[in-house]
């Protein structure tokens, strides 16, 4: 994930309480900045922003490193065990 400026920090993460899917964070300076999230209980990927202004090429790059990190397929959980 080296399009990303020096400083930034890209961390992938699970989530499985309130939302239910997979995505990655985008950090500078320990601050939240982007955060891409593929939820696969709503089907939908979705793009959030925490900061008010993020330069685009940092967007641009987050969105390379979700579809290069993140598999593409949503995960069906249909209630049955393993």
């Amino acid at each position: 994930m080296s399009n990303f400026p020096s400083g930034c920090n890209v961390v992938i993460a699970s989530d499985v309480n309130e939302r239910d899917g997979i995505g990655i964070e985008v950090y500078t300076d320990d601050k939240l900045l982007v955060e891409i999230f593929r939820d696969d209980a709503k089907r939908v990927r979705q793009v959030s922003l925490h900061e008010p202004d993020v330069e685009l090429h940092l967007i641009e790059a987050a969105i390379v490193a979700f579809k290069t990190e993140i598999p593409w397929d949503f995960i069906i959980d249909d209630g049955r065990a393993p």
